[in-house]
């Protein structure tokens, strides 16, 4: 079992406030049963689908935070609204590619969404549903654009049904443009520059400008600054921050011994191969001398 050190896990000063990019942070802020989260909820969500949502519901989802061991669950905020349409939302603050492609994983999240939505209907007219994902991480290189919305098509560009939507606010191309005043961003740069810069507290200024200039991220601070008094709420954004952290720290580490073992494999096949001394294939792999040096007679023995 893991040790953690309960007396430091909570709020570092009396005016820090909670990383609305953490995971449990980023749900609690739009499921607060509080008018201002219902404002930030409804606003941002409009906001994503360029137009004004109503009749605007959280659906069922997931349990309260209440134990250290739920922090590694899946936190997204379901809602359903306009008499059909439904939408996923979550923060991602990672892309490893070793373990899957975002992209596929976002048509499945969403094609799933869909099937739940059709069960609800008697015939095909099924409401729209979207995947809506705020990333931390660069969803897509060659895409220059902060805002991205998936779709299907046909080649020549033609919609199929319109029912599937996948939609990313890209947080790491919004950072490109800090510092830029509020009256020059759109709604949704508004939107993704408050996520992306709100839990550093060197641009605590510049994020005061962008509160000021919209109601609704105006309505999520107000909800942000009132969950920071709880210290129960900085429990869980440190275990969750200590978390992401074993696991970049195990990947890392895993990353490293499987270079490692690539590495021994090659100056395995050089020296059995006879193609350079060992100083010659140590410096050409990168492995310290002593160890090619090693393995060299280990081949030798045999």
């Amino acid at each position: 079992m893991q040790n953690y050190d309960y007396e430091n896990m909570g709020r570092p000063s009396p005016t820090a406030l909670l990383n609305p990019m953490c995971d449990p942070i980023f749900k609690a802020i739009f499921t607060q049963n509080t008018k201002e989260s219902a404002l930030a909820l409804n606003d941002f969500i409009s906001t994503m689908l360029g137009r004004k949502v109503v009749n605007l519901q959280l659906a069922p989802n997931e349990p309260a935070v209440e134990t250290l061991s739920q922090m590694q669950m899946r936190f997204d905020v379901s809602v359903t609204f306009d008499d059909g349409e439904c939408a996923d939302i979550e923060c991602q603050c990672r892309k490893n590619e070793s373990e899957y492609d975002y992209s596929v994983r976002s048509e499945v999240q969403v094609a799933r969404l869909l099937n739940n939505n059709a069960k609800r209907g008697s015939n095909w007219n099924s409401g729209k549903v979207y995947q809506i994902t705020v990333a931390n991480f660069e969803f897509e290189k060659d895409d220059k654009s902060a805002f991205a919305w998936y779709t299907m098509r046909s080649d020549s560009g033609h919609r199929l049904g319109n029912r599937l939507n996948v939609i990313v606010l890209d947080l790491v191309k919004i950072k490109e443009n800090i510092g830029t005043p509020a009256e020059k961003l759109t709604d949704r740069e508004k939107w993704g520059m408050y996520f992306a810069c709100a839990g550093d507290e060197k641009h605590r200024d510049y994020i005061n400008e962008i509160v000021q200039s919209e109601e609704g991220i105006m309505a999520a601070e107000t909800v942000r600054k009132y969950m920071s008094e709880e210290e129960a709420n900085w429990f869980r954004q440190n275990s969750y921050d200590i978390g992401l952290r074993d696991y970049n720290s195990g990947l890392e580490n895993a990353e490293k011994r499987g270079m490692q073992q690539k590495a021994i494999e090659d100056a395995k096949n050089l020296l059995k191969m006879k193609l350079g001394t060992p100083e010659q294939i140590a410096q050409a792999i990168g492995l310290p001398l002593d160890k090619v040096q090693e393995l060299a007679a280990e081949i030798t023995d045999k």
